[in-house]
């Protein structure tokens, strides 16, 4: 077990999982570590380093936009993105690696250079990428993190038709969890992830947060991304950068509904919010 499981675990306190996107596109900070036309390697780190010292528990790094709409990359250029910042990162920070990826080649080359969460939107549907997790679980200290999501990003939007939103999500969700299980994935590996925003109306949004605590019945960890995005700016009229309260209020309201991961740009100011949570819970 790694340190991050073992510590979802044994602390009930809410973990803040920093969003680092080395894309070029990503919806919120896309760009910002391109020089070049590359990735700047030590802007990365910088930041990374500044997001633990706010008090980030963990950090995701992705080298693919998932935002609506976004267009597809190879699995070279994920690679050039993705690993010389997670092996860099692994030799300066002491804390656990996510990789945001579908892809199984990007998996298993992020595991072997540090990363020790595989966490996918596409909850290991692309081919090969059952069994490169399933591997990367049973060959080094990984879990995994399955999101929901139809479809694919280009096409998420036309997909968000639902009869019984929970329900469907969940049993769409579980799934992919046995496909997991019967990979040889132990349960104690895995982390669950409703999918905010993933064929998806804000309205749809706002049920599944209304009704998160009933995604613990599912008996997994539950992690949550709602961070600056659309449904923020389609309620309170605020461009991305404006978004931080919106952001740190849902994730507040994600975590008194049983989220124990939540994924954040801002981390300093989740961190605030959440210590008041957690002292309030203390006292």
């Amino acid at each position: 077990m790694n340190d991050l499981m073992g510590r979802l675990a044994t602390d009930p306190r809410p973990l803040i999982m920093g969003t680092l996107n080395v894309t070029p596109d990503s919806f919120s900070d896309g760009g910002r570590f391109f020089l070049s036309g590359t990735v700047d390697v030590d802007e990365v780190v910088a930041a990374a380093t500044q997001m633990v010292e706010e008090g980030a528990d963990i950090l995701d790094i992705g080298g693919e936009s998932t935002r609506p709409g976004a267009a597809s990359i190879t699995t070279e250029q994920e690679l050039e993105r993705v690993v010389p910042v997670i092996e860099a990162l692994a030799r300066h920070l002491d804390v656990p690696l996510s990789v945001d990826s579908s892809d199984p080649v990007v998996m298993t080359e992020a595991v072997g250079v540090g990363a020790t969460l595989i966490n996918d939107v596409r909850a290991l549907a692309r081919p090969g990428a059952l069994v490169a997790a399933a591997a990367a679980v049973r060959d080094h200290d990984v879990s995994v993190c399955l999101m929901h999501m139809r479809g694919e990003p280009g096409t998420m939007s036309d997909r968000a038709q639902y009869t019984d939103l929970v329900a469907e999500v969940m049993d769409e969700l579980l799934a992919r969890i046995h496909q997991a299980l019967q990979m040889g994935i132990p349960a104690s590996r895995l982390i669950v992830d409703p999918g905010f925003g993933f064929a998806k109306t804000t309205t749809q949004n706002l049920q599944i947060l209304k009704h998160l605590s009933d995604f613990k019945s599912l008996g997994f960890p539950l992690l949550v991304g709602l961070s600056r995005k659309r449904m923020i700016g389609e309620i309170t009229g605020r461009a991305v950068s404006e978004r931080v309260a919106g952001s740190v209020a849902l994730a507040l309201l994600a975590v008194e509904r049983g989220a124990r991961i939540v994924r954040v740009h801002d981390v300093a100011a989740t961190r605030d919010v959440l210590r008041l949570f957690s002292a309030m819970n203390d006292a």
